[in-house]
């Protein structure tokens, strides 16, 4: 499944309760995924989906400190209610749009494809890592359900986004760890490896707070 309950129902309780929320969304058709969803609540309450009629996202949890980055980038920039857009004529990267609605659902929003704004590309930065992230989570899944041979690249991708200090929300991740070594269908070196993640993000500064929000 793509999709915790759990995750997903602490999201729209926080929404319900008006709390302020970050949108990012990118449309560039053509390229993989041509269409990438996130937002984040001042909860930490994340969602994820490459479909804009996707009504099973990826739900999970930002670490509080993720969290205020995004948020304190976001005001740096007047919650987006001046143009971002350079100018320049540069190669199209995609329709990008930085969304936030306030606690009483009142929204600003700018779109562009690229920005000079050193903020902005600093938040875009964020955004796509988190994207990134998420991704991996997908391709984790598929080929633990669907192709059991490609466990072991989904898990260096990971592994990668961990070690350049890009992953988030690494505790989605540990639910799919348990599962590979739990099951001997996996081959040794992908338990290995699955074993030797989980026990480093377990390790890590701050997963205690968001351990089991999924």
């Amino acid at each position: 499944m793509k999709i915790i309950i759990a995750g997903l129902l602490s999201a729209c309780s926080a929404w319900a309760a008006g709390s302020p929320t970050l949108v990012f969304t990118k449309s560039f058709p053509g390229s993989t995924p041509a269409y990438e969803f996130v937002s984040v609540d001042r909860t930490g309450a994340l969602l994820y989906k490459e479909s804009p009629t996707d009504d099973q996202p990826v739900a999970t949890h930002l670490a509080a400190a993720d969290v205020a980055v995004l948020f304190d980038e976001a005001q740096k920039l007047g919650y987006f209610k001046s143009p971002l857009e350079s100018g320049l004529k540069v190669a199209n990267t995609g329709k990008k749009t930085f969304r936030y609605l306030d606690e009483n659902g009142a929204a600003t929003e700018t779109t562009f494809n690229y920005s000079t704004d050193p903020t902005a590309r600093l938040l875009l930065d964020k955004f796509e890592q988190i994207a990134a992230s998420e991704r991996a989570y997908l391709d984790l899944d598929r080929t633990i359900h669907f192709d059991k041979l490609g466990v072991n690249d989904a898990l260096a991708q990971i592994e990668a986004l961990w070690l350049q200090h890009t992953l988030a929300a690494p505790q989605q991740f540990i639910p799919f760890f348990n599962r590979i070594i739990g099951h001997e269908s996996f081959m040794h070196l992908v338990r290995d490896r699955a074993a030797r993640l989980k026990s480093e993000f377990e390790a890590s500064p701050g997963m205690a707070s968001t351990t089991g929000t999924r």
